[in-house]
């Protein structure tokens, strides 16, 4: 029953990201749009963006559920995945990862994780999590200093949020998490030269890759780790 009513939830969310997508990148404002819809949801239904944003996050939530149970953390994954398919979408269209995302990103899960910590005991996980912050972004800041044309900022501060979630399962999820960003990145990279939809010289959006890794690691990062062990 919960991972169906985290699918249903998830389809309206996806709803929902269709304000986030279209008018953050235009730095327009999103709560007002978002309560009109709410009240009038027929231009949402019509959205070109919709279809895909309803399956995908209904898609997560649903296996959000089904890897966490009741768990007081539970609320603030779904935050999370609901902010990295906003993420993906606009940096895939719009090669940007838009700060007033990453932002309420964090404002909301911060309180949520602590939270969770408060009402499950588990403090020891709050403070992997903000070392995981820490550990996500202080890694890709080095990378972006190295290599400034490499690694854009945006993907600095999205790793920030990528160490917190990870971090809050374990450590050893933040180093799963950015090494396979970087290995589908390579290959992505690869096929889109491959298939000669991009060449060597040309930007490739990071941010769906480092958002595509961490929420693989979050999802199956147990598994994953136990064959590799």
């Amino acid at each position: 029953m919960l991972a169906l009513a985290c699918g249903l939830l998830g389809v309206a969310v996806g709803s929902l990201l269709t304000v986030v997508v279209d008018r953050v990148p235009a730095k327009q404002p999103v709560a007002s749009a978002t309560l009109a819809l709410l009240r009038h949801p027929g231009p949402v239904a019509r959205a070109r963006h919709t279809p895909l944003l309803q399956l995908l996050t209904g898609g997560l939530f649903t296996l959000a559920a089904l890897r966490f149970g009741a768990d007081w953390a539970l609320p603030a994954y779904l935050v999370f995945l609901a902010s990295m398919v906003a993420v993906t979408l606009i940096d895939l269209e719009h090669s940007i990862v838009p700060n007033r995302i990453v932002v309420a990103t964090l404002a909301v899960s911060l309180p949520l994780l602590a939270a969770a910590a408060l009402l499950g005991g588990t403090w020891s996980s709050l403070g992997t999590a903000l070392l995981g912050a820490l550990a996500g972004g202080g890694s890709l800041l080095a990378v972006n200093l190295i290599s400034p044309r490499g690694m854009g900022m945006g993907d600095v501060k999205l790793a920030v949020v990528l160490g917190l979630f990870l971090g809050w399962i374990d450590l050893g999820h933040v180093l799963l998490g950015l090494f396979l960003g970087f290995l589908l990145g390579a290959g992505g990279g690869v096929v889109l030269i491959a298939l000669k939809l991009r060449t060597r010289r040309d930007h490739v959006p990071f941010a769906p890759f480092l958002a595509g890794g961490a929420v693989l690691a979050v999802l199956a990062g147990n598994a994953i780790l136990d064959w590799y062990l």
